[in-house]
């Protein structure tokens, strides 16, 4: 929307009156001569991103989540048994992949601004698809691992690109629903796998086994769609073969107004690194090392917990279904509320509590006696584990309107989600089976402290923009001012903490 303080320099802001801050929202419907589009057109760009581009991206995180976490289908099929496993080895080779999983985050989304996602998204989805097809030449636990840390490492940059791509197309009141959306595809991956380990399983073959089956078949998917993302994908709005010139330049003036205060900016190493010295980061860092262990004990042991309740092979791959579909209708319906009031902090908050209940509730039940409430946690754990990663990725790049500090801070902060995942890797133990209290206890210990410098970093955030409106005579919210304004970021006395 237009800035109402034009010609002041950056420091030196023209006083605003209150009723001047109550009509900026006009004029974000009818924008001034030098122009800029009417909502309409925006609604119409806004729809081809949604359909030419979303759906592409959510299908590449699909199977980026399959051949994460068909490790556990392909367990409860007797991959152990067959590869000869013993001890902890199965338990080592889920913790190890977290490794490289977390430590080529930010190289990789570095190469992504400096490439563009056009080039590396499509290379990473290639390069771990020919090698999850490779799992099934595996003769032991070393071939099995060597090809597992290679998988992580490839896999490592892809949800960090997309989330950084994602930014150079949609605004922040549009950003954590369309990350829901590509990253909802995961809970939809879960349920899908198990369905596919179902049919796969049922395949006899005197060498080939089930899970060998599985491996190959969502590898070459994997690659096949890889290839065709090198002709799909833009590497930006002003590239993409969907929008005509006039909807590129809408495109542009949509993130001028509520994203970056600069489009296409030059890749620069030094302002990849600008933000990392802010008080703030440290507690970025320590929200994006917990949350995502939830995560990590749903996505990988789910089939195990839900087998614990001494059901056959077969019905557990069915019974990961229903949790993982009320987990994506969830996370759906939260994101949104999130996006339409322009609040994270607190949708954060709830979805650690929902899934922080489940795991409570798995630590204090018997499965195999009170299956039902078992089962009813499982559900609350899916539902509450998967929001956070879309909700606090979207939190942090909307209050960072540098390209180049998005993509190295967004590599970054999921490189350390990932390598939170190693805790719940190194607790789920096989001598812990089959309830494996001392993970759940864990994860639930990780939410509680997650939820704890969420608020700290959101109440902060609150009365440090209250602090500034009683300063400066007026209300202002983070929608109310233009984001190609704020050259100087937090430093600018019209920046307000998006929320």
């Amino acid at each position: 929307m237009a800035s109402t303080w034009n010609g002041s320099q950056p420091g030196e802001p023209k006083p605003l009156d209150a009723s001047k801050s109550r009509d900026m929202a006009a004029t974000d419907q009818a924008r001034d001569s030098l122009g800029i589009v009417e909502h309409v057109s925006e609604r119409s760009i806004v729809r081809k991103m949604d359909l030419w581009l979303l759906p592409f991206m959510s299908l590449m995180y699909f199977f980026n989540s399959i051949d994460r976490s068909n490790l556990g289908n392909a367990e409860i099929d007797g991959m152990s048994k067959d590869l000869g496993f013993v001890g902890e080895q199965y338990s080592l080779l889920i913790l190890l992949f977290y490794i490289p999983n977390g430590l080529c985050d930010l190289p990789l989304n570095l190469l992504t601004k400096r490439l563009s996602g056009r080039i590396m998204l499509p290379s990473l989805m290639v390069g771990w698809g020919v090698l999850a097809t490779v799992q099934p030449a595996c003769k032991g636990f070393s071939g099995m691992l060597v090809v597992r840390l290679l998988i992580g490492a490839f896999e490592a940059g892809f949800f960090a690109g997309v989330v950084f791509y994602l930014t150079l197309f949609y605004t922040r009141a549009e950003l954590g629903f369309r990350i829901a959306l590509f990253f909802g595809s995961a809970l939809l991956a879960s349920a899908f796998s198990g369905l596919l380990a179902f049919g796969v399983f049922q395949i006899q073959h005197p060498t080939i086994h089930g899970w060998m089956w599985l491996f190959i078949i969502e590898g070459g998917m994997t690659v096949i769609f890889g290839l065709i993302a090198y002709f799909w994908l833009p590497a930006s709005p002003q590239s993409s073969w969907f929008l005509n010139e006039a909807e590129k330049s809408v495109a542009s003036i949509r993130l001028l107004r509520d994203g970056s205060s600069q489009v296409g900016e030059v890749f620069d190493i030094w302002a990849c690194l600008r933000q990392w010295n802010n008080w703030k980061f440290f507690l970025w860092c320590i929200i994006s090392f917990t949350y995502p262990v939830a995560f990590a004990t749903t996505a990988n042991f789910l089939p195990i917990v839900l087998k614990s309740l001494g059901y056959n092979t077969v019905l557990t791959n069915l019974l990961t279904v229903p949790p993982n579909v009320a987990g994506f209708l969830v996370l759906l319906a939260i994101t949104y509320s999130s996006d339409r009031h322009r609040e994270r902090t607190f949708h954060i908050v709830g979805s650690l509590f929902l899934s922080l209940v489940g795991l409570i509730v798995l630590a204090s039940v018997n499965p195999q006696v009170q299956v039902g409430v078992a089962y009813f946690a499982c559900f609350l754990l899916a539902s509450g584990a998967y929001i956070p990663s879309c909700l606090v990725h979207s939190w942090h790049n909307n209050n960072n309107l540098s390209e180049n500090s998005r993509a190295a801070t967004t590599g970054l902060l999921v490189g350390l989600g990932n390598l939170g995942g190693i805790l719940s890797a190194a607790t789920f133990r096989t001598t812990y089976a089959p309830r494996y209290i001392p993970t759940l206890i864990a994860t639930a210990g990780c939410n509680l402290v997650c939820i704890c410098f969420t608020l700290w970093l959101g109440l902060y955030m609150r009365l440090e923009n209250s602090r500034k409106d009683k300063e400066q005579g007026l209300v202002l919210r983070a929608e109310d001012v233009e984001t190609q304004n704020l050259m100087e970021g937090e430093k600018d006395p019209h920046w307000r903490y998006f929320l």
